[in-house]
C-alpha cells in the first residue's frame, strides 16, 4: 500500500499536558495493545449516559413500556461511528475538531462558531451540575445551592487527577461508570423485567413513526444521547497516546485500537441506557399511579413507594439510584471541564493557565444554576427546568460539530489513506442531515412556538 503524508496544521497540541503523555509499547500482543490504547472511551462514553439522558429514558419506558430500545440501539451506532470518525481525525492530523474547525474559518466565524460551542458545552455541564447537585440533597441533605458550590471543587479533582496522570483519570471514570452499571443491573434484576419482550424491544416498529408520543420521545432519546462536545473532547483525547508518526503504520495501529476501545465502551453505555428505559417500563408502565413528576426527585421517591413499585419498594433502592446519579454528574463534569478548555484553546488560540482554565469552564457551567437557584430557592423542580431549555443551546450546536467533522474526515487531501471509506461518508453525510433536521425541529416546536 502507497504510504502518503500525514498532513496536521494545529498552531500546538491539544491539551498539551496530557497529549502524547501515554507510551505504547512496541510489538506487544493484542490485549494489553488495547489495555494501553483503553480509556479515552470511557471518558466519552460518559456523555452518552449522562444525568441529561436518565430522564428520557426512563419516561420512555414508563410511558410506552419497552418499545423504545430499538432507538437507544439506534442512537448508540450512530454514536459509534460519530467518535470513530472523530478519534480518527484526533490521531491523523494531530488537531482536534475545534482546532480543525478553526483553521479552516475566518477569525470572525471561528468566534462565532466558539460562542455557540461554548453554549453548548455549558448546557451540557447544567445537566451535570444540577444531577449531582440534586444527588447530594438526597444523600445527604444538603441544600441545593451548596451542593451547586460544592460542585465547582470538581476543578480541583481533576487538577489532582491530571498531576497524577492521565491514566488516573480515566481510572477514576471507569470506577463510576461500573457504580452506575452496578446499581441499574441489580434495581433491573430486582424489577423482574419481561425479558421476551425486551428482546423484541430492539426490533423496529413502524408504529415509533405515526404514534406522535413515541415519535416525540425517540426524537428525545436521540437528541439527547448524541452529544456534540463529545466528538471535540474525543478528536483531543484520542491524541494522548504517545504514536512514533515516522511510519504510517503505527498511525494505523493507533485508529484500529482507539476505535476498539470507542466501541467497547459505547457497547457499555447502551447497556446503561437500556437498563435505564427497561427500569421505567418494569417498575412503572401501565401503572394508574405512574410516575407523576419526570425528574430526578419523582423517581427518587417512586422507588421508594410500595403504590407505585410494590413491595420491592425500600429507601435502599433510592439511595441506590442516587448514588449513580451523583457517580454519573461527578464522571461528566469532569469531561465537561476537559472539553471546555479543548473548545477554548481550539476556536481562539488562547492559553491560560491549567488551574485558571479549568476554573473558567466550571464558573461557566455553574453560574446560570446559582442564579436559577437564588430566584427560586430550593424547588428542585425549578432549577431541573433548566434541563430543558438546556436543550435549545445543544440543537444548536450539533449541526456545528457534525458537520464538520463529516467534511474534514472525508477530505483526502486532509485524511490521506485514511479518509472515510464511500459508504461511511454517504452514511454520515444522512446522520448529519437528519440530526440538523431534528435540530431545527426542536427549536422551531419547543421554543420559537412557545415565544409566539
Amino acid at each position: 500500500m502507497k504510504k502518503e503524508k500525514i498532513i496536521h496544521y494545529a498552531n500546538g497540541p491539544s491539551l498539551e499536558d496530557i497529549n502524547s503523555t501515554i507510551k505504547v509499547p512496541k510489538n506487544a500482543g493484542f490485549f494489553r495493545t488495547l489495555f494501553v490504547f483503553s480509556g479515552p472511551g470511557a471518558l466519552v462514553a460518559v456523555g452518552y449516559m449522562d444525568p441529561g439522558n436518565w430522564i428520557t429514558s426512563i419516561k420512555g419506558g414508563a410511558d410506552h413500556n419497552y418499545q423504545l430500545l430499538t432507538v437507544i440501539l439506534i442512537s448508540s451506532l450512530i454514536a459509534m461511528l460519530l467518535q470513530s470518525m472523530a478519534s480518527k481525525l484526533g490521531i491523523v492530523t494531530q488537531m482536534d475538531l475545534a482546532q480543525a474547525t478553526r483553521h479552516h474559518t475566518g477569525k470572525k466565524l471561528g468566534i462565532a462558531l466558539w460562542i455557540a460551542t461554548e453554549l453548548a458545552i455549558m448546557a451540557t455541564d447544567v445537566a451535570e451540575v444540577i444531577g449531582s447537585a440534586v444527588a447530594l440533597k438526597l444523600l445527604f441533605k444538603i441544600p441545593l445551592l451548596l451542593g451547586v458550590i460544592i460542585t465547582i471543587f470538581d476543578v480541583m479533582l481533576l487538577l489532582v487527577l491530571t498531576r497524577l496522570g492521565f491514566r488516573k483519570i480515566e481510572a477514576f471514570v471507569v470506577v463510576l461508570i461500573a457504580v452506575i452499571l452496578i446499581v441499574f443491573t441489580y434495581e433491573v434484576l430486582i424489577s423482574d423485567p419481561h425479558w421476551g419482550e425486551v428482546i423484541t424491544g430492539y426490533l423496529p416498529q413502524s408504529k415509533i413513526v405515526t404514534n406522535s408520543s413515541m415519535l416525540a420521545l425517540s426524537l428525545g432519546i436521540i437528541g439527547a444521547t448524541v452529544m456534540p462536545h463529545n466528538l471535540y473532547l474525543h478528536s483531543a483525547i484520542s491524541q494522548t497516546r504517545k504514536v512514533d508518526r515516522k511510519d504510517l503504520e503505527n498511525v494505523r495501529h493507533a485508529v484500529r485500537f482507539a476505535n476498539i476501545d470507542s466501541n467497547i465502551q459505547l457497547t457499555g453505555a447502551f447497556i446503561i441506557n437500556s437498563l435505564l428505559l427497561i427500569l421505567g417500563a418494569s417498575m412503572f408502565f401501565g401503572k394508574s399511579t405512574a410516575i407523576k413528576g419526570e425528574d430526578f426527585v419523582s423517581l427518587y421517591n417512586a422507588l421508594g413507594d410500595k403504590k407505585i413499585v410494590g413491595n420491592i419498594a425500600s429507601p435502599i433502592l433510592s439511595g441506590l439510584f442516587a448514588i449513580a446519579l451523583l457517580a454519573s454528574g461527578q464522571n461528566s463534569t469532569i469531561t465537561g471541564t476537559l472539553t471546555g478548555e479543548i473548545v477554548m484553546e481550539g476556536f481562539l488560540h488562547l492559553k491560560f493557565p491549567l488551574w485558571l482554565r479549568r476554573i473558567i469552564t466550571r464558573g461557566l457551567a455553574v453560574l446560570p444554576v446559582v442564579i436559577c437557584v437564588i430566584l427560586y430557592g430550593e424547588k428542585e423542580s425549578a432549577v431541573e427546568n433548566l434541563l430543558v431549555y438546556s436543550q435549545v443551546f445543544l440543537s444548536i450546536a450539533l449541526p456545528i460539530s457534525i458537520i464538520p467533522l463529516t467534511i474534514f474526515t472525508s477530505n483526502k487531501k486532509l485524511m490521506g489513506e485514511f479518509v472515510n471509506r464511500k459508504w461511511i461518508t454517504f452514511i454520515a453525510w444522512i446522520i448529519s442531515i437528519a440530526l440538523t433536521l431534528l435540530s431545527i425541529k426542536f427549536i422551531w416546536s419547543d421554543l420559537i412556538k412557545d415565544l409566539f
